[in-house]
């Protein structure tokens, strides 16, 4: 691959552009990259449109969230292996802050009245964010019949079974290689299923303090979040409701929606899920957690899919395991509608909620924040069976 040489970029330019971006960065994946483009490719010429190009398919090809690995890779590009990390990291660092400070609000206040009703609102639109940033993703990438029965199949299965992703996504990706690819013709895997196989090798830790085992929990989360970060839904429903019991289904859904209103990626959600098991340090270790798999990745794999994610084995592992990230995330979607709807108020907020998406252009705070005024003026009048476990 040949590209455009441009001159290096002082560390510590790259740590304060990405500490504004990771500061003010609403809108999701896609329109974080876009910023970048605009920014670092137009306005301050720091990389040619084939740099970022490149950037952005090959981050794709991996697991873990688009934009901050985006945001890795160019640092690497620019500020070398010291910039990739101080770049990152000055990424994710303000949402840290942001979302670890919802949490010690969340722990303080979580027996008032009002905060339960503020979540009987939010709760149903964060269904219909799920369902709208799902149809957005199987419009990017479902091309063809195989994967929308590969969707289906890891969709049923979600929803029958809750079953942790890691399997679906390792069958989805060996069936999209002997579909697309050319397994027979070639010895040696893909990078990708390289990586995924990696990831999904960290099983469970026992005998390991609380800090340890969340840390080793996010490890093998961060390893999975193939395709979009909400893919991380279904996982962690498993995990840290059914399988550890560290929350209840409610605080999960809250946790899925400060992950989804606050900037960065919605594996955010990670550092509010760690605040609420173990306080500021479950947060910081769950926080590395999540993302340290990133940096590895982009790190180590990324120069190797920059040579041959043309390959059709390399294609047929994104393009099986991309399919199964959509089936997932409805799959999640279902079981947590069951939880956040439950009677015709919240059906209603739902269904209003995806309609306003489909329709007009507004941002996930803003939604969030009139569903959130909803619910703290019908919840007193309602009075519905809609109560947090303590």
């Amino acid at each position: 691959m040949t590209m455009e040489s441009h001159a290096p970029v002082r560390i510590r330019d790259l740590v304060f552009y990405y500490l504004r971006l990771g500061a003010l960065g609403f809108g999701g994946p896609v329109a974080l990259c876009a910023q970048m483009e605009k920014e670092l490719v137009q306005e301050r010429r720091w990389l040619s449109k084939e740099e970022m190009r490149d950037g952005v398919a090959v981050c794709q090809s991996l697991p873990g969230p688009l934009a901050i690995q985006v945001g890795i890779f160019i640092s690497y590009l620019r500020g070398g292996f010291w910039g990739a990390w101080a770049g990152g990291w000055a990424f994710i660092l303000p949402n840290f802050i942001i979302v670890s400070a919802l949490g010690a609000l969340y722990v303080h206040f979580s027996g008032l009245p009002i905060l339960t009703a503020i979540f009987y609102g939010v709760s149903p639109a964060v269904i219909a964010l799920i369902l709208h940033s799902c149809y957005r993703l199987a419009k990017l990438g479902m091309e063809d019949w195989l994967q929308w029965i590969i969707a289906a199949a890891c969709f049923a299965i979600t929803v029958a079974v809750r079953a942790e992703v890691a399997p679906l996504f390792m069958a989805a990706g060996i069936i999209g290689i002997l579909y697309y690819g050319s397994l027979f013709r070639r010895r040696s895997p893909s990078p990708s299923l390289t990586a995924m196989s990696a990831g999904a090798g960290i099983g469970k830790v026992a005998g390991l303090p609380i800090l340890g085992k969340l840390l080793f929990f996010f490890l093998k989360a961060g390893s999975l979040t193939f395709g979009s970060g909400l893919v991380i839904v279904p996982f962690l429903e498993k995990g840290l409701v059914q399988n550890t019991g560290w929350l209840n289904e409610r605080e999960f859904l809250v946790a899925v929606a400060i992950g989804m209103i606050s900037p960065g990626p919605v594996v955010i959600t990670a550092t509010f899920v760690g605040y609420l098991v173990a306080g500021f340090w479950g947060a910081t270790v769950s926080t590395i957690g999540i993302f340290l798999p990133s940096f590895l990745l982009v790190l180590l794999v990324a120069p190797i899919l920059v040579r041959h994610r043309a390959q059709p084995n390399v294609q047929g592992f994104v393009k099986g395991a991309y399919a199964a990230a959509i089936g997932t995330i409805l799959g999640a979607a279902v079981l947590l509608g069951k939880i956040a709807i439950g009677d015709w108020l919240t059906a209603l907020i739902a269904a209003t909620s995806l309609i306003v998406l489909f329709r007009w252009k507004v941002s996930n705070p803003m939604l969030v924040a009139a569903t959130a005024i909803v619910g703290i003026i019908a919840f007193p009048i309602l009075r519905p069976a809609w109560v947090f476990v303590k």
